[in-house]
């Protein structure tokens, strides 16, 4: 995939702050720390459009990017060009902070689930050497139940030995009970392309 652009529009708390409903939009989630920054920045070909934080729990807001891509032809030209947008998650599963500030976070998250018309799927990140939580199968569930679309996807899997990564991932898909598991590193750029060819499967034309 050729990223023709990339930009941050806003970050939002609630409703009020969300962008206009435009193209079919995809929900960034993971535990805190998994790597859906870096994830983000690696599908964007963008150094720096998410910050990435070493901070669990930084994100605290539901921030949103519009990005213009173009499928690569078998020559290596632009092909049909596709615009979608993204949403970086609050990261589950952090315990720290006060209790009423995560509550306001859970309250934000569960508000632009049920409730955003775009949301076309939701991209849930497992962090590949620790495998799938119960927050993790949880998030999956809770997306199925919303008739979504559901991507899973294994960061770091570049700290795997490479004859471990399709046993990993197929332990981390049976954990989620999905079909498939994609290994992704933003390090080593592994499973770009793969993620890639999954979100705009249905994002439709540009």
């Amino acid at each position: 995939m050729i990223v023709l652009s990339a930009e941050f529009v806003k970050s939002a708390s609630g409703a009020s702050g969300w962008p206009p409903p435009g193209p079919r939009e995809y929900a960034f989630c993971g535990r805190s720390n998994v790597g859906k920054s870096s994830a983000l920045n690696a599908l964007a070909a963008r150094k720096a459009l998410a910050r990435v934080s070493r901070t669990p729990g930084r994100t605290r807001l539901i921030n949103f990017f519009d990005l213009v891509v173009a499928e690569k032809t078998r020559a290596g030209g632009r092909g049909q060009q596709h615009r979608l947008v993204f949403a970086d998650l609050p990261g589950y599963g952090f315990a720290g902070g006060p209790r009423e500030e995560r509550e306001k976070w859970q309250e934000m998250i569960e508000e632009y689930l049920t409730r955003r018309e775009p949301l076309d799927a939701l991209v849930v990140l497992v962090d590949g050497a620790l495998g799938a939580q119960p927050s993790d199968v949880e998030m999956v569930r809770w997306g199925e139940s919303l008739g979504k679309r559901v991507l899973a996807a294994a960061t770091k899997i570049d700290k795997i030995s490479r004859t471990h990564r399709s046993q990993q991932l197929d332990r981390i898909a049976g954990q989620l009970a999905v079909p498939k598991v994609t290994g992704f590193s933003a390090k080593e750029h592994l499973g770009v392309d793969e993620l890639w060819s999954a979100l705009v499967s249905t994002c439709g034309p540009a």
